[in-house]
């Protein structure tokens, strides 16, 4: 950003950009509010690759285009509601402060975990005073986010209620209990009953990160990335031998992959 241009011109210019196209383009006419979220969660999580991979031009990229398809949806509702982009900043200004009686009020929090105390309990306040018969249910937690991350959410939330594992042995034992019930399922013909075990395997297995001071998606888009590395070099290795891996048996695939783990360029845990 060049010396002359301030954050607000820069904001000011990108919701003209945006309202603009709104107005004038055919796709951006024809969008409604409900074609939105695809977009914005598609562009949340490229600000997120862009993180993991400390590519920080990339992530300057990213947090544009999500500001983006934040204005576009804001001006879309607009259009449809009372509440518009300045009404939505507004309120969120209100709640951070709200939110933050250390620093706006007088309330003392000189530690990490007592902001953080602060904070679910003004939220909770919050909650009781819009739905005061459901404010204490789970109901409401993580309700439009990705099923990794509302499950191990739902296990802190259900943790700072009193409810939790005690430490991730615990965890593993239930994952081992919920595979044994999985093979009960399979075992008397029952897909449905496995479809339900597997879910409690993977609620359980979502939460057990945590315990050892990791964060679920971040494990798991790990593992996806490791995967995608020895999954390309067993191909490769295939390859050079002229082999097709759609013909070959589960065991010949199987040395190739411990083949591939050795290999320099598959690094990582293994």
């Amino acid at each position: 950003m060049s010396d002359d241009t301030t954050s607000a011109q820069a904001f000011a210019k990108l919701l003209a950009v945006v309202a603009e196209l709104r107005a004038r383009c055919p796709w951006d006419r024809e969008q409604k509010l409900a074609d939105t979220p695809r977009h914005l969660i598609e562009e949340a999580y490229e600000v997120a690759d862009a993180i993991a991979r400390s590519n920080f031009p990339d992530v300057a990229e990213e947090l544009g285009d999500l500001t983006v398809q934040s204005l576009f949806a804001g001006l879309i509702l607009a259009e449809q509601s009372k509440f518009d982009i300045a009404t939505g900043m507004q309120n969120a200004a209100e709640k951070l402060i709200r939110r933050h009686p250390h620093i706006y009020g007088e309330t003392r929090a000189d530690t990490i975990e007592q902001v953080l105390e602060n904070w679910d309990q003004i939220k909770q306040q919050e909650r009781e005073s819009k739905h005061p018969h459901g404010a204490k249910s789970l109901a409401h937690v993580g309700r439009g986010l990705p099923s990794m991350i509302r499950a191990e959410k739902l296990g802190e939330k259900a943790r700072s209620a009193g409810m939790d594992w005690g430490n991730i042995r615990e965890v593993l034992a239930k994952a081992r209990e919920e595979i044994q019930e999985i093979e009960h399922a399979l075992d008397r013909g029952d897909p449905a009953g496995a479809a339900e075990e597997i879910g409690d395997l993977m609620l359980a297995v979502a939460n057990a990160p945590r315990f050892i001071g990791m964060d679920a998606e971040q494990t798991l888009r790990a593992a996806c990335d490791k995967f995608v590395v020895r999954f390309d070099e067993v191909a490769r290795i295939a390859a050079s031998r002229g082999l097709d891996l759609k013909t070959m048996t589960p065991s010949e695939i199987d040395a190739l992959w411990n083949e591939a783990k050795a290999a320099p360029r598959a690094t990582g845990p293994r």
